[in-house]
């Protein structure tokens, strides 16, 4: 394996394995019973007489100890299953940097990193089979229109969340899953049906009883699948007698699949770019499917030889019936060309990058869809970078377009010393990276408020081609600081999380100190209402621990409930910022299926309340965050 090669796509993620083109359903009668758990074998490995140890340092060791900081440190690898790294090298993302190595070789590197003799090494259990009613799908109870996917205000109406701010105090673990070979979980669940949908690192899409944690069906897709799970709403008091589920997998596939059996009906790659990837989540509306797409183009560029770049962001239009396209609209409009040569010769491609992370957001008054923008990969940048897009919902036409940050272009090279693939712009690296939000203010007014990397808040006049309404500094901002995944609104009232990493954390140094935590603001004039400033004292000497919150926030009457990447999911009062309710997701418990649940960082989704239920994934074992694998729903002690 070629050392910067490594540093690619792949060595981004270590990703499932890539399966069958059109996957099947996991029956229920096949899902695990409860008297076919079997302990794991105790690992046999001699870590320093094994011959995978010398092949790791060889082959892998560069970017996986810290030459490429975005690449999964060991110590996460090797809290991976044997099975799922030696899948990743066979046939999954890593199949490309792994192809130099023989069968037996990507078998030692897999048995080295986990200890574990592959012989003998019996994989993790899987979901409990749901019986009687609980594996019964109630189909007069539909998905409420809220969070991504839905809605990216993500406030949830009191009738929806099931619980008011009296509940909270009591909010106790009710069950737990811990994910099969997982060391993160960035899939956004969702209730409907009496059932929670979610995908999973490995690929597997789950259909859980919300009451139980039993599965009523598991389907498993080519790759890990970090968006929400979007099922497709109906009116409240009818029954539908089929509804369709939609989601992006990482390797930039669009499915649909029947909610009651898990059965693939169709799918659809969105872009023929070989670094494309789907990262925010589809949004369904009056029979159109809108896809974000974005690129990990922005790893590749690590290798010197690699001409940088030709990816470019776009949303593309499916018919929801078919998977058919109706249209794409791009980030940048014209394809690259050619703009020099790096000082090794090799070819600067350009404009590109300026991939869509985020979830569109549906503005069915005006005919328009919202989606923000990341950050060009090569040199030029150009004026479609960190900027917020109107696009016409029937034709993908560009109605306006506002940038937040200009002079923008940079990739995963300007992580390393004097890289040649470095752009001359050298960053900042300001995505929009959290979904627009509209908001309603007074006398019919609305604002599209947006929050980047910049640590900036802007609201923008949707009846007015995107121009300024106001701009509030909330945060320092930075590589990893700045809005992440998401904010929340309740109102006029505006919930802001911000990262704002530490110095050397995201790779620089800064002159300012950071905000991290949740932030109030008032959309109407961006003033800001109140701080809750992260507690920094709880990582200790924790590794990989920091205090920000990088997941997205969501919020219903009176409460905003935030998961950090210290592992804390916190309760906070959304009139004053005081924190109300707080668990430690990182303890460890048991899990329905049998295995210990153990939490991390909480990044992306963020947490979801439905139903009774307040519901989070925890885990984030990326980009140097903690690791973990656990689903875990809470509900209020009813002896309290």
């Amino acid at each position: 394996m070629k050392t910067f090669v490594l540093a690619s796509i792949a060595a981004l993620i270590i990703g499932g394995p890539a399966i069958a083109a059109d996957p099947a359903p996991t029956p229920v009668s096949e899902i695990a019973s409860p008297d076919s758990f079997r302990p794991q074998a105790e690992a046999a490995i001699d870590p320093d007489k094994h011959p995978g140890k010398a092949l790791f340092v060889g082959s892998c060791a560069t970017c996986h100890e810290g030459g490429i900081p975005k690449a999964p440190h060991r110590e996460f690898l090797q809290m991976m299953a044997p099975d799922a790294i030696l899948a990743a090298m066979n046939s999954g993302t890593m199949a490309q940097m792994a192809a130099a190595l023989s069968g037996e070789q990507r078998r030692q590197i897999a048995e080295y990193l986990t200890l574990t003799d592959l012989s003998s090494y019996v994989p993790p259990n899987g979901p409990v089979a749901c019986t009687g009613e609980a594996a019964r799908f109630d189909l007069a109870d539909p998905p409420a229109r809220v969070g991504w996917g839905y809605d990216t205000r993500r406030f949830v109406p009191a009738s929806v969340a099931g619980l008011s701010d009296r509940d909270v105090p009591a909010l106790k673990l009710k069950w737990a899953f811990a994910y099969p070979a997982a060391v993160r979980a960035r899939s956004q669940p969702v209730v409907a049906m009496g059932a929670v949908f979610v995908g999973s690192q490995d690929g597997t899409v789950y259909a859980f009883d919300l009451e139980t944690g039993c599965a009523r069906w598991t389907s498993r897709v080519s790759s890990e699948v970090r968006t929400a799970i979007v099922v497709e709403p109906w009116p409240v008091g009818e029954v539908v007698a089929s509804p369709r589920l939609f989601f992006g997998d990482h390797l930039g596939r669009v499915y649909a699949m029947d909610a009651l059996t898990g059965r693939v009906l169709w799918q659809q790659r969105v872009d023929d770019h070989p670094n494309s990837t789907i990262t925010g989540s589809v949004v369904l509306h009056e029979g159109a499917l809108y896809v974000p797409v974005s690129s990990l183009e922005v790893t590749t560029a690590a290798d010197p030889n690699y001409a940088c770049c030709t990816f470019r962001g776009s949303v593309i239009a499916l018919d929801a019936a078919t998977g058919a396209v109706r249209w794409r609209h791009y980030t940048v409009e014209r394809p690259a060309v050619q703009q020099g040569q790096t000082r090794v010769g090799t070819r600067i491609l350009g404009p590109s990058g300026a991939p869509v992370w985020t979830t569109p957001t549906i503005d069915a008054r005006r005919g328009v869809l919202y989606h923000g923008s990341g950050e060009n990969y090569s040199t030029p940048a150009d004026d479609n970078s960190d900027a917020v897009f109107a696009v016409d919902l029937a034709t993908g036409k560009r109605v306006w377009a506002y940038q937040t940050t200009p002079d923008d272009a940079w990739n995963g090279a300007c992580m390393m010393q004097d890289h040649p693939n470095c752009p001359r712009e050298n960053g900042p690296d300001f995505d929009i990276a959290a979904s627009a939000m509209l908001v309603s203010l007074d006398r019919g007014r609305q604002a599209l408020i947006v929050g980047p990397k910049s640590g900036e808040v802007l609201a923008l006049d949707p009846d007015d081609k995107g121009k300024l309404l106001w701009k509030t500094r909330v945060g320092r901002g930075g590589i990893q600081g700045g809005v992440h995944f998401g904010m929340a609104a309740e109102g006029a009232r505006i919930f802001v999380p911000i990262v704002d990493l530490d110095d050397g954390n995201d790779g620089k140094v800064h002159a300012t100190p950071g905000f991290a935590g949740l932030h109030a603001l008032d959309a109407r004039t961006g003033r800001i209402l109140w701080r809750a400033m992260a507690p920094r004292d709880v990582c200790d000497e924790r590794k990989y621990c920091d205090p920000g919150i990088s997941a997205a926030v969501i919020a219903m009457p009176g409460v905003v409930f935030a998961g950090a990447l210290d592992g804390r999911l916190r309760a906070y009062d959304s009139a004053a910022g005081r924190v109300m309710w707080e668990t430690d997701t990182l303890a460890p418990v048991e899990a329905v299926n049998g295995e210990i649940a153990r939490g991390g960082s909480i990044g992306g989704p963020g947490p979801i309340v439905a139903k009774g239920h307040l519901i989070v994934n925890s885990g984030y074992g990326i980009y140097s965050h903690m690791a973990g694998n656990a689903l875990l729903v809470y509900a209020p002690d009813k002896a309290n």
